[in-house]
């Protein structure tokens, strides 16, 4: 097992690995801005590194400054979290060449499955189902508009590199295809520093459902059920539950998915957590759409329905362990939601909220738990995503988790910034929401209603 652990990271991923290699018995190093110095994850570590300035480009975004404060540090290892540099495959390799293990898969497998229109091919290849689409990246708007026409509207453009949602366009005709195909092109430079692009066609309101995956290097692998993302604002996941609604009503479609999951994870030799996103139409066929190399924001749903730490059993198989025995054997029991709490302003087109929380207190009791760095006094900074913490709620129905996430929502008491806790409240109040009744296109929906 290692002896110490970099975390590369910031907010309550940090915090989250630092805890489970301290459960491990592994030290801690955490990396920091100027803009984190006062965070949890510094505080609770036991050792800090500032690496920079509070934006993330001069800072946690710097492999450079992270490798020579592993360095420093004389790691055995980096724990990348998500975003970041957690799926660059660059940074993969020069954990590797400075001989510190890069705690996820090969950079030869994130390279594969990061590049969105070779992941495509790849899940293809394996008879992975996949919507129609162009075979490579699509250069020109004249190329784009014979393929959009070969395919037939509505057509999405999107990114090859990179994902949360950047560099993606839906193109309905032929009219807006130069503009959306341009957008999506410079949203992806910016974002990605890569503007590649391809073009598949559109689902219409699809149900959007993961499965998280885990291997070894000892040749196990498992699926540990799905999650149901479909609740989205601007392509960004907002709330997740597990199991989904609608794969508990189809237990066929939910094998048939999980079989293709493991079949696509055996087969490129993937080795680590990871997670497969799919589309599912109201036919109840579905297509791969991507592969995400490293732990999703969401994965605690996936924790507390099958009683295990995923951060925990990454470290564990990064040092060479089998998976562990629950993990293994494990069955999806109970249901879970997570609500992911942002500092923005909902009743103000959801415009960041950054600056100091006055007061903090966060929900408790039975089946709720709180993933957050944050506390009364702490300023939240500019430069990052807005999000603060994570609601997870687990009961033993689902009727029984939405009502306690309905009450823990209400327990929050939070002064000095807005968030996005009354959005979430009155979705979880909605009746569609409670029958499962949504897919995709349901939270613009309701937005408009609201208006």
């Amino acid at each position: 097992m290692f002896k110490k652990v970099l975390v590369a990271n910031r907010g309550e991923i940090a915090l989250r690995v630092i805890r489970a290699c301290r459960e491990l018995g592994i030290r801690s190093v955490a990396v920091y801005s100027e803009a984190d110095v006062d965070s949890m994850h510094v505080q609770l570590a036991d050792e800090a590194i500032c690496i920079g300035p509070g934006p993330s480009a001069e800072s946690y975004l710097k492999a450079n400054r992270i490798i020579s404060a592993a360095e420093v540090a004389n790691v055995d290892a980096i724990h990348p979290g998500y975003g970041f540099l957690s799926e660059n495959p660059e940074f993969a390799e020069i954990c590797e060449s400075c001989k510190i293990k890069f705690i996820g898969p090969s950079a030869k497998v994130i390279s594969i499955m990061g590049d969105k229109n070779e992941a495509r091919a790849t899940a293809k290849k394996y008879k992975v189902p996949v919507t129609p689409g162009t075979e490579g990246t699509v250069g020109t708007i004249a190329e784009a508009k014979q393929e959009a026409e070969k395919i037939g509207y509505p057509v999405m453009i999107k990114a090859s590199a990179g994902g949360g949602g950047k560099g993606m366009r839906p193109c309905f005709n032929e009219a807006n295809l130069e503009s959306s195909f341009l957008n999506a092109k410079n949203e992806a430079e910016k974002a990605f520093g890569n503007g590649d692009v391809y073009i598949e066609k559109l689902i219409l309101n699809p149900h959007h459902i993961e499965f998280q995956v885990v291997a070894d290097s000892h040749g196990n692998v498992v699926h540990l059920g799905e999650r149901d993302c479909s609740l989205q604002r601007r392509n960004q996941k907002i709330i997740e539950e597990a199991p989904s609604p609608l794969l508990n009503k189809n237990k066929r479609l939910r094998k048939k998915m999980g079989d293709a999951s493991i079949r696509l994870v055996k087969e490129i030799g993937y080795e680590n957590c990871g997670t497969i996103e799919y589309l599912v139409d109201d036919n109840g066929d579905f297509y791969f759409m991507e592969m995400n190399t490293r732990i999703q924001v969401e994965h605690p749903i996936t924790e507390e329905i099958n009683g295990c730490d995923l951060i925990k059993e990454q470290i564990r198989i990064a040092a060479g362990e089998k998976l562990s025995e629950h993990v293994q054997n494990s069955t999806p029991r109970q249901h879970s939601i997570e609500c992911r709490i942002n500092a923005e302003d909902p009743y103000n087109n959801f415009m960041p909220s950054p600056g100091k929380i006055d007061f903090w207190f966060q929900p408790g009791g039975r089946g709720v738990r709180v993933d957050t760095h944050v506390y009364s006094g702490y300023q939240v900074p500019p430069y990052y995503d807005s999000m603060i913490a994570k609601l997870i709620v687990t009961g033993a129905t689902r009727e029984i988790a939405i009502d306690r996430t309905q009450r823990a929502l209400n327990e929050f008491l939070i002064e000095g910034i807005k968030t996005t806790i009354p959005f979430k409240d009155a979705i979880i109040k909605n009746s569609d929401f409670r029958i499962g009744n949504y897919n995709i296109g349901w939270v613009e929906e309701f937005l408009n209603d609201l208006k």
